[in-house]
């Protein structure tokens, strides 16, 4: 499948980037789909630009932005530059030893190819996925379009006027177990948002990101530092597959018991969501497989999987339970 025709934009500062965003973008930020794509890494986006899904005027590449790359040291927190690449987040010493269930999570991203190339803004920023959206443009027209792409009808939940396409992402979900915060950028200025306010819950207009603005870097604060952390994540195959389901752990103890804890999932959910109720319900606690367990039964209520992927929303459902119990237990003895 060829790609559209499209402009290239490449801009080598962030001011620059801004200046090409505020002149292609609607004049109302919340009128229709902006004319611009924005290319951090292109590992999600050029094959969906293949598939027909956006046909943009404008890509605009922001590689070359250098400010936007690295991992640095912020008061006691940490700042992750946007660009910066999954492989360096995989890889980072720092980010190991002081928040593990992120680099676990990173190094499950794709395969070392597609790692070296997709960035954590990127990932982020991921597009929600769906059985019935993520086709070619031939397969879609066959099946009347759905509402995130060219149509008014859900295939998932006919009937429904909401898109119950997934979000997928591998990264975000540990993110939220450690507190993260967004950096976003426009013309207008700058703003710092927790990550979990970033994602709406609806599958097709999925973030909280306005056709003018960038997100530009990201931050782990110093009081998630130094929790124990796990991720699991269902796939098909072992490497290139998106998460069909995906858990992300996270816990401090204390005399044996558990002081804090945040549980989040991905995939099964048009957002990735944390676990309410999950710190409170081991706070405080010695854990054991009961108390496992009991938590991963709150996580499959957490998770509504629907028919978005080849695997039954039962199945999904029933991973997220007993991965759930499994990640507590391994972070519990590391």
């Amino acid at each position: 499948m060829s790609l559209p025709q499209f402009k290239l934009l490449r801009p080598r500062t962030l001011e620059e980037a801004l200046a090409f965003l505020a002149k292609h973008s609607p004049n109302d930020v919340g009128a229709g789909v902006s004319p611009v794509r924005v290319l951090a890494g292109g590992t999600d986006l050029i094959p969906s630009m293949r598939q027909k899904l956006f046909d943009p005027q404008f890509v605009l590449d922001l590689r070359h932005l250098q400010e936007l790359k690295g991992i640095r040291q912020q008061g006691r927190g940490i700042e992750i530059g946007a660009l910066t690449p999954l492989t360096a987040i995989e890889h980072s010493d720092l980010l190991r030893r002081r928040y593990p269930v992120l680099t676990e999570a990173a190094a499950t991203v794709a395969s070392p190819v597609l790692r070296n190339m997709g960035t954590i803004g990127g990932n982020i920023c991921l597009d929600t996925r769906c059985l019935w959206y993520n086709q070619s443009l031939t397969w879609r027209k066959g099946c009347g379009f759905c509402i995130k792409k060219d149509g008014d009808l859900c295939h998932v939940a006919p009937g429904g006027t909401k898109c119950w396409a997934v979000f997928s992402g591998d990264t975000p979900p540990a993110l939220l177990c450690l507190n993260a915060e967004v950096e976003i950028v426009s013309p207008a200025g700058t703003r710092h948002i927790p990550l979990r306010e970033f994602y709406t819950g609806l599958g097709d207009i999925y973030r909280k990101l306005q056709p003018n603005e960038l997100l530009t870097r990201i931050f782990l604060p110093e009081s998630s530092a130094d929790y124990r952390g796990v991720y699991r994540k269902l796939r098909i195959r072992g490497s290139i597959d998106y998460p069909l389901a995906g858990v992300a752990v996270v816990l401090k103890r204390s005399n044996g018991h558990i002081s804090d804890a945040r549980i989040a999932l991905t995939a099964v959910n048009p957002a990735p969501v944390l676990v309410k109720g999950a710190s409170e319900a081991l706070a405080g606690k010695v854990l054991d497989e009961t108390l496992a367990e009991n938590v991963g039964d709150l996580a499959a209520r957490t998770a509504k999987p629907l028919t978005t992927s080849a695997l039954t929303p039962e199945y999904r459902r029933e991973i997220i339970r007993t991965f759930t119990k499994r990640a507590l237990l391994a972070a519990a003895i590391n």
